[in-house]
């Protein structure tokens, strides 16, 4: 995989405040990416970050060769008439051995494939769904691990929300027939909130918010055949959320040394959990995310308006205002942070 890049993005050197002690700590330098909405990003094998959102009709992308301490100018990907750009809902991107594939979402609710090619151009390869118009909530995840890739989204064919996936191992120029992951017994799944899936060999992991007996709470299931069956749904935590609504929140997954590692929000709480273990809470606010650097697990979320980082040495960082926060991590001793404040896209690099 070969990348073109003029980096010319300015770093504005910042310090920020701990929540916790009040005491000042040099944390990161911040960088302005573009205009946009809803990043997603993800990190190649080379240690390079690759960003893809959302703007206006336009798919667009900026990568960083340098850790995340600049990126490229955000280049135009393609026009989806229609994008779905807004409220938890953007283009995902994954990185392989076969390279970098993005998938958006258009409003009709078909769902679309690219692939970047090796002079650095994309190009338009599949469409993922193989039923027309069904993922018409537009809410989906992807992750992509040696060849492999992984879709997951809420999918509408036969009238009712489930969650459905498909996989790719060309990079996404091609995808498998689509498989029904789960169907709640209580007719849909939570309608508005965002699955999250990884994918780590023939081992594919995926959480959702379910609707079942009245409750939106958290699920985990899993594939052990790179997601063409799945096993049972697991419930996450032991408390359960009563609400006749949805709370547009789907919380985040990694793995770490093997272990399946959630965050969520219930009621307003944010709650750290591994499955078959009880849930810790570890704040308040929505939005939650996390990611796995040196054996240590990393959160980032909402509070207040305010993008709010979890380090496991020094506690909690305020990064300043913004919404759908999302970490990668760089090597063993720091994250990137990436967020979306008032149509910019936002980073920082936070050391652990």
């Amino acid at each position: 995989m070969r990348f073109s890049l003029l980096v010319i993005t300015t770093i504005i050197g910042a310090s920020f405040t701990s929540c916790e002690d009040g005491k000042k700590q040099d944390i990161t330098s911040e960088v302005i990416i573009g205009n946009g909405q809803m990043p997603n990003a993800t990190n190649d094998i080379t240690g390079n970050f690759h960003i893809v959102f959302g703007s206006g009709d336009s798919i667009m992308y900026a990568a960083s060769t340098d850790h995340g301490k600049s990126f490229s100018p955000p280049a135009l990907v393609s026009v989806l008439p229609g994008l779905a750009a807004s409220h938890m809902r953007g283009p995902q991107i994954a990185a392989t051995s076969n390279g970098l594939t993005i998938i958006a979402c258009n409003k009709e609710g078909d769902i679309f494939s690219y692939n970047m090619t090796d002079s650095g151009n994309w190009i338009k390869s599949a469409r993922v769904n193989d039923t027309d118009t069904v993922a018409k909530e537009q809410l989906m995840a992807l992750s992509g691990d040696g060849e492999n890739i992984y879709a997951v989204w809420l999918d509408l064919r036969d009238k009712h929300n489930k969650i459905v996936g498909a996989g790719s191992n060309d990079g996404g120029k091609s995808w498998s027939k689509n498989v029904m992951i789960y169907a709640s017994p209580d007719t849909t799944v939570c309608e508005c909130c965002k699955p999250s899936v990884v994918i780590e060999g023939n081992n594919v992991h995926v959480m959702f918010r379910n609707w079942l007996n009245g409750n939106r709470d958290l699920y985990l299931i899993q594939s052990s055949d790179g997601g063409l069956t799945f096993s049972n749904a697991q419930k996450l935590g032991k408390g359960s959320w009563a609400l006749n609504g949805c709370p547009m929140d789907g919380g985040g997954l990694v793995i770490q040394n093997n272990k399946v590692q959630t965050v969520w929000n219930r009621k307003g709480k944010i709650y750290a959990c591994e499955p078959g273990k009880p849930e810790q809470e570890i704040g308040e606010g929505k939005n939650c995310t996390l990611e796995t650097a040196d054996g240590k697990n990393v959160y980032a979320w909402i509070e207040k308006g305010q993008v709010t980082c979890l380090l496991p040495q020094s506690g909690k960082k305020t990064l300043g205002k913004g919404t759908t926060p999302l970490l990668k991590a760089i090597g063993n001793k720091q994250v990137l942070c990436v967020w979306e404040n008032e149509n910019e896209i936002y980073s920082s690099i936070l050391s652990l």
